[in-house]
């Protein structure tokens, strides 16, 4: 069954009531106005999925053995201060 748990009824009263409410020329708007949020939705995920796996990708790159991530992220080292000589 598409609708899970809900039985025909249970479906036929929700639609009744929508089209009470709503009428039936707001159906058609409201319909494609969810499905724009729903589509809109599924892309954003998408979208940070991909983002996600990029950043993990180049985290795995940078960590890998002979890598640059100990080359980029360390520290550089200062010159030793000389004391000067007395003469």
């Amino acid at each position: 069954m598409p609708f899970g748990s809900l039985g025909i009824w249970e479906v036929l009263l929700i639609l009744l009531v929508l089209l009470l409410v709503f009428g039936p020329r707001r159906l058609p708007e409201l319909g494609g106005a969810l499905g724009k949020g729903i589509r809109e939705f599924r892309r954003s995920i998408t979208d940070i999925r991909s983002e996600i796996a990029q950043a993990g990708a180049e985290k795995k790159e940078l960590s890998a053995p002979g890598g640059t991530a100990t080359d980029a992220t360390a520290a550089p080292r200062e010159a030793e201060p000389t004391s000067p000589q007395q003469g």
